[in-house]
């Protein structure tokens, strides 16, 4: 069962709520007016976003929901709160400003493209007294709070010193405080629990071009230090996300099918959040976050993920196809990481020729864990150690046939004699050999919590094989 199944943390999420109005139809002419679209409308559907959309991807989790922002008293407004109660989330921490526009995005798509967005909506900051009466419902709502999302759209509900004050607050408290920013200037998010911008927010917050993995480390040190965060996270869409810490980590991406970006990143926010305050550890929450936006643009409109999506989702990713299966290790690490303690195995071989007791040998190193990694040696590494004959298989289809087996998690080609570089950088829990090494020394065993000695069976072996095929 996966470890969130069942979890219901109780997540606060302030800031610009909107909603997303869309007009669905077919184009098959040009007006005789002017040169645009002719749009036939077939249906209409209004969803919340911006802040909105946290709160739907939290309800879609099973989270416990609480909000607190300001909005027009308006028939926008009116609607709003009626999707609120859709949600089953209350709308009583909501303040209501008169002549403040509530946010509302009109789409109009057509065959699944959309064709032109028109906006309403105020953008200019929150009045004083609206401030300070959100700010009275914030503090009744923190003491159950095991997480506050800032989702900030630029509308004006986040102020300088509303922000500021929440934050204080949170941290006071030892809640997670994690943002979503806009603009240019972050010195309001100061001494959050984190941030995620997107590449492009990131480099017009850091004034830095974010070209190459020097630039993203510049600018997320820059982030994180500048603002005194716990972490800053940098999403890069295609490429994953980056996690500044005290070193950076990056989590690859696991979308297999992209249809609209659309609230990717209020998806991000949400899982995070939802994750950090189920108790999940910053690279695990990460991770998760990666599968929920996966999830989400697979879909067309802004989408939600279920947590039963996600799982399947992971478990999907679990069963990859053969090619999927051979990774570098750079790719692999993050990987790895979700894995908990003492569940990573890892052996090496050139595998030339597989035959029955490579088989059974890796199916006993995989019984002693959860995923089993085998470093396989380059066609040139294979030169090196048996003559200039080997290897019979090239390296693609020696880790291809490798990948094939139940058995086999993940295959990392290495060119090294020994695999100590890429054990050093996998960081498994057991190191696996053949009964052979008894008395010897394992290379990378200083690496490892465990060693274990496998027998391998008898009569089986490639140099065998070979003499039998030349005679």
């Amino acid at each position: 069962m996966h470890r969130l199944h069942g979890r219901t943390p109780t997540l606060l999420v302030v800031g610009d709520l909107m909603l997303d109005h869309y007009l669905w139809g077919a184009c098959e002419r040009i007006s005789p007016e002017a040169p645009v679209q002719v749009v036939d409308i077939k249906n209409e559907t209004t969803v919340l976003g911006g802040a909105g959309n946290v709160l739907s991807n939290l309800a879609s989790l099973g989270a416990k929901v609480h909000v607190a922002s300001v909005i027009g008293n308006d028939e926008n407004g009116n609607a709003l709160v009626e999707k609120l109660h859709t949600l089953g989330i209350s709308h009583q921490s909501l303040v209501r400003q008169e002549g403040r526009k509530t946010s509302k995005k009109s789409r109009v798509m057509a065959s699944h493209q959309q064709v032109v967005r028109f906006d309403a909506e105020s953008k200019e900051p929150i009045t004083a007294q609206s401030e300070a009466a959100l700010l009275t419902h914030v503090q009744g709502l923190l003491d159950a709070a095991d997480a506050v999302l800032l989702s900030d759209y630029g509308k004006g509900v986040l102020t300088p010193s509303f922000t500021q004050r929440l934050i204080a607050l949170s941290n006071a408290r030892g809640i997670p405080c994690l943002v979503d920013p806009k603009g240019k200037d972050y010195s309001k998010y100061r001494g959050a629990t984190l941030i995620t911008p997107n590449r492009a927010e990131a480099a017009l917050a850091t004034n830095i071009s974010i070209t190459d993995d020097a630039s993203l480390l510049d600018a997320g040190m820059k982030l994180k230090n500048n603002l005194d965060l716990t972490y800053a996270i940098i999403t890069l869409s295609e490429d994953g996300m980056a996690i500044f810490d005290q070193n950076v980590e990056k989590i690859p991406t696991v979308a297999r099918e992209v249809y609209d970006v659309t609230g990717a990143g209020d998806t991000v926010l949400a899982s995070l959040g939802f994750a950090l305050a189920c108790g999940m550890n910053i690279t695990e929450a990460a991770l998760f976050a990666t599968s929920a936006a996966a999830v989400v643009v697979g879909k067309l409109g802004s989408a939600t993920a279920t947590l039963e999506e996600i799982i399947q989702y992971e478990r999907s990713l679990a069963t990859p196809s053969l090619h999927e299966k051979i990774l570098t290790a750079q790719a692999l690490k993050p990987l790895l990481s979700a894995y908990k303690e003492g569940t990573v195995i890892f052996t090496n071989g050139c595998f030339d020729i597989l035959h029955a007791g490579h088989v059974r040998y890796l199916e006993k190193a995989k019984s002693f864990g959860n995923v089993l990694v085998v470093g396989l040696n380059s066609d040139a590494s294979v030169k090196r150690l048996k003559g200039e004959k080997r290897p019979i298989n090239p390296q693609e289809d020696r880790a291809f046939v490798l990948s094939g087996l139940n058995s086999v998690d993940y295959v990392v080609v290495f060119d090294e004699e020994t695999p100590y570089r890429l054990i050093q950088e996998l960081s498994p829990d057991i190191l696996v050999k053949g009964a052979d090494y008894e008395g010897k020394e394992v290379v990378g065993s200083d690496l490892v919590k465990d060693v274990r000695l496998v027998e391998f069976l008898e009569g089986r072996s490639t140099t065998q094989i070979l003499k039998k095929a030349q005679q």
